[in-house]
């Protein structure tokens, strides 16, 4: 039997998720504040209120991303040994994955629908002069690369300018984790020293996290604000069609298709909704997946009760390959668009080559993150003219907030569908009131576990 926690609902001025809110709220106010004191200035110029908005904001999700890296080996190397409890560990991995390709399917066809009803690329009046092949482009085999790791960390090396800036490869880490994993169950005995280390990194690396993510409202609130000081509509111009096509594929996603998909596996859509709206909201204003990632697991455990044997692989994986918003949507309303620009006709076999790289491809974007490369991806595949990439980037950071909220709910539902289907989800958890309460980290609280 599952293990059941005394859960009391915090009150609503004092619960995360209305903190969250009230900082979305907060920065919009700021945001509109800081734009009309940068109103006077020069256009390379920014208030001091921009200024600190958008310093606050970059720190706090640089330290999100911070402790990423050791999350993602230590939480996959334990989810691996505690899959050793559960009979059907393969089915749970495959039927992951299935999912992951189901909301795909069905979020890129919600894509093309708005993109055929709207038609964001007819009189866009859009300057071809804007128009522009990106710097690097996605493709198949460069995924592949991609998960082969480099080196025993993942770790990756761009130049910027003089400097050599460090980064990680998602995906690799988390094939490298695995063989560790896999390595040492098979390793017997010997190895329990090293899976009760790993544990307990895992726990302090947790605590760490929810440190970080104390300061949630925060970052909302500047990030939020820096976004309406830089941004605004003013960005929008001649692609409002583009973002208004976008925007209705990304609600048919959130509000038609995953409660659909819940519906139809009787789970609760306003539960899950209340839940992981922390989630979300994080999501959007911070627009990084792997950011989210930590706080996206311990919702996941904690709130809807998912195993974290089960929640510790899902919710890593979904981070890298499971991206509704910027790899099904995003390319097919896109695609459509630039073919529609350059005049190009497309048939039903085009159709079907974005349903086949969104559904089969979005993977491809976690060697090199960002949409673009799945764009490209998509793009070269479709034979359309690369140049079109450089017609949507002067609206790129305020769709990209839109899309990564639909990513991270989309990896939080799949991971629920996936534990109610193998009946492994704690649905007294699930059907609590939500209780997600900041102030506990996983150390102090117990979680669900595969009975």
């Amino acid at each position: 039997m599952s293990q059941k926690t005394s859960r009391t609902s915090p009150g609503w001025l004092t619960g995360f998720g209305a903190q969250v809110t009230l900082g979305l709220i907060v920065g919009v106010i700021l945001g509109l504040v800081a734009k009309n004191l940068d109103a006077g200035l020069a256009a390379d110029d920014a208030s001091w209120l921009t200024a600190t908005a958008s310093w606050i904001g970059s720190t706090y999700v640089k330290l999100l991303k911070l402790m990423i890296a050791p999350l993602i080996l230590t939480a996959v190397i334990t989810s691996i040994a505690n899959l050793r409890q559960v009979n059907n560990a393969a089915r749970l991995a495959g039927q992951t994955i299935v999912w992951f390709a189901i909301t795909a399917f069905f979020s890129v066809l919600a894509g093309i629908l708005v993109a055929l009803v709207i038609k964001p690329g007819l009189n866009a009046g859009v300057d071809p002069a804007t128009a522009a092949a990106p710097g690097g482009t996605g493709s198949w085999l460069g995924f592949i690369n991609s998960v082969i790791p480099g080196n025993f960390l993942g770790i990756e090396a761009s130049v910027r300018g003089d400097n050599i800036a460090l980064g990680f490869n998602a995906l690799q880490l988390i094939v490298i984790a695995m063989a560790l994993g896999i390595a040492a169950i098979k390793a017997g005995k010997a190895a329990e020293p090293f899976l009760q280390f790993n544990e307990s990194l895992l726990q302090v690396i947790q605590v760490i996290l929810w440190w970080i993510i104390r300061l949630a409202p925060i970052g909302t609130a500047a990030l939020i604000a820096n976004a309406v000081a830089s941004y605004g509509w003013d960005a929008i111009g001649s692609l409002g069609k583009f973002v208004l096509a976008l925007h209705a594929g990304l609600a048919l996603v959130l509000l038609v298709i995953y409660p659909a998909v819940l519906a139809a596996h009787r789970i609760s859509i306003r539960h899950f909704f209340t839940k992981v709206w922390p989630v979300t909201s994080l999501g959007f204003v911070s627009r990084s997946s792997m950011g989210v990632m930590p706080m996206n697991q311990q919702v996941a455990e904690r709130e809807m009760g998912v195993p974290r044997s089960y929640a510790s692989f899902a919710i890593p994986l979904g981070a890298t390959t499971k991206m509704d918003g910027c790899a099904a949507v995003y390319p097919a309303v896109a695609a459509i668009f630039v073919a529609q620009f350059y005049g190009v006709d497309l048939n039903i076999t085009h159709y079907l080559l974005i349903i086949f790289v969104s559904v089969i491809g979005s993977a491809a974007t976690a060697g090199t993150t960002g949409a673009t490369v799945m764009l490209t991806l998509t793009l070269s595949t479709l034979g359309l003219p690369l140049e079109g990439v450089g017609l949507l980037l002067a609206v790129e950071p305020i769709i990209d907030m839109g899309r990564t909220a639909v990513n991270v709910t989309g990896q939080n539902l799949t991971t629920v569908i996936v534990a109610k289907r193998e009946g492994i989800l704690d649905e007294d958890t699930f059907n609590a009131p939500a209780a997600f309460d900041i102030n506990e980290t996983s150390a102090t609280r117990v979680p669900a576990h595969v009975s």
